[in-house]
């Protein structure tokens, strides 16, 4: 399989040229991603755990998905493509905002994304792909905010960054 390119932006999200994904995350270069959260009516969102052969924050909570753009592709395409691969199921999908985050891994990888935050709602059963995603669950928002307090060690650090950021802005979306 064909290794994937990234998008390498400025800190205003121009685009100043690609890279292969793994070289960027070696070399720290800052690059566009995406992050979904998808709610449902009972204003649980869902959340995903990364599959064990992730090449990082394997086996860890995190958001219902998150990946890169590809050349051409919309935010929302790009969230919208990834929900089906590795959820197994479409939605609408509002980008609700953007932000720049850096987080070294013990492997030697750092994630340094320009990161667009996006929310849609759903309520199936998400059919998940098990070379992506472990397991899924539904939680309420106050209760990720309690658990990732009580027990870090357990979530991705970008879904850290961003609950921690956006918690209210996400709160507020889901009622």
């Amino acid at each position: 399989m064909k290794e994937e390119n990234v998008i390498l932006v400025d800190e205003n999200d121009n685009q100043i040229g690609i890279m292969p994904k793994m070289e960027a995350h070696e070399k720290a270069v800052l690059h566009r991603a995406f992050s979904v959260f998808v709610m449902n009516d009972k204003g649980e969102t869902m959340l995903q755990q990364r599959a064990a052969d992730k090449y990082h924050s394997p086996l860890l909570w995190t958001n219902t998905c998150c990946s890169h753009q590809r050349v051409g592709e919309s935010n929302i395409e790009a969230g919208q493509r990834r929900l089906q691969e590795e959820m197994g199921f479409v939605t609408g999908l509002e980008e609700l905002t953007s932000f720049i985050y850096k987080a070294p891994f013990d492997n030697g990888l750092t994630e340094h994304e320009f990161d667009h935050v996006m929310i849609g709602r759903y309520d199936g059963v998400p059919n998940i792909n098990s070379s992506e995603v472990a397991d899924w669950k539904w939680m309420r928002p106050e209760k990720v905010r309690n658990d990732i307090e009580e027990h870090p060690e357990r979530y991705t650090a970008w879904f850290k960054i961003i609950f921690e950021r956006f918690y209210n802005h996400i709160s507020k979306k889901i009622n």
